[in-house]
């Protein structure tokens, strides 16, 4: 991927490694951050969240094409964020660029910072096969593997380390338990994951970005193929995993980011036009450019 310089700009209001992939431990992913009585009190935490993706001046092409335009936007950690604007404005290019799979595209190329907890993944040496593991995808419509449902969460776990039998079994019961469809599936682990339900199958895929471990979910639409019942499934599973990873979810449905996120980002054209608290953003948006698009004035 190269990179040139850029003059940067304010948009208007208007516009294994052995050595590199840690151990994946399965306590380590069922316990982060407890909460004990010691650190659990009645008095409001005013520390603010962490930032734990960034991006500073960040544009991007596609070719001669200009996608994504001098994006300043900070990513709070363990916060669920989403993305909304019309169709073809950026949302998907950005979370793309997020876990570098616009790296197989020839001609796509960046400027500007984009780091996740400090480092900057786009620089060309940084590993992507432990990006991937940081950083998990789950796309619009439900990819299972063909494969048992057992080997569907097994299989991305093990390219990152070796497991024993009973390690696995453990890693794949928590995995499906955190994706709300244990109960489900838990007597047809050998079955094809292909006979699921479509929404069964967009959790399947979530509880296999989570066996291996990430710090970060991106989800590119993925309710929008679902049906209600199921939507509403994979809405509150998102509410109750934002307390161990921080999510960014691209949506078209404003409803469903109203119902979901702790914070909005309005993209339009490929310029971030405003982000805020979602509620704050829903009632009270600083700009025209996102008023007329929450009330329906076009998009």
């Amino acid at each position: 991927m190269m990179r040139e310089p850029t003059t940067h700009s304010k948009p208007s209001d208007t516009e294994l490694r052995d050595e590199g992939i840690p151990k994946v431990d399965v306590m380590s992913i069922a316990e982060r951050a407890p909460k004990t009585e010691e650190t659990m009190s009645n008095t409001p935490d005013t520390t603010p969240p962490r930032t734990m993706i960034s991006t500073r001046d960040f544009s991007s092409w596609y070719g001669k094409f200009k996608a994504l335009h001098e994006l300043n936007l900070d990513i709070p950690e363990r916060m669920v964020t989403a993305l909304i604007g019309p169709s073809g404005c950026g949302k998907s290019t950005f979370l793309r660029w997020i876990n570098r799979m616009n790296d197989t595209i020839t001609g796509a190329r960046s400027t500007g910072a984009m780091t996740l907890g400090g480092e900057d993944i786009t620089d060309s040496r940084y590993d992507v096969v432990d990006l991937r593991r940081r950083v998990g995808m789950v796309f619009q419509r439900p990819n299972p593997f063909p494969k048992s449902i057992f080997e569907n969460i097994a299989y991305g776990a093990n390219l990152h380390r070796k497991y024993s039998r009973s390690d696995l079994e453990q890693l794949v019961e928590h995995s499906l338990r955190q994706a709300a469809i244990w109960d489900e599936v838990k007597d047809r682990l050998k079955d094809s994951a292909l006979g699921l339900s479509g929404g069964q199958q967009q959790r399947l895929c979530i509880a296999r970005a989570i066996a291996v471990g990430p710090e970060v979910l991106l989800m590119d639409e993925p309710c929008s193929a679902l049906d209600p019942r199921s939507s509403a499934a994979i809405e509150e599973l998102i509410r109750s995993l934002r307390e161990q990873y921080t999510i960014v979810v691209v949506t078209h449905n404003m409803q469903q980011a109203a119902r979901i996120s702790d914070i909005t980002a309005f993209f339009y054209e490929g310029h971030l036009i405003e982000t805020n608290e979602t509620e704050k953003l829903f009632t009270r948006p600083a700009e025209k450019q996102t008023d007329d698009y929450i009330s329906g004035r076009f998009g």
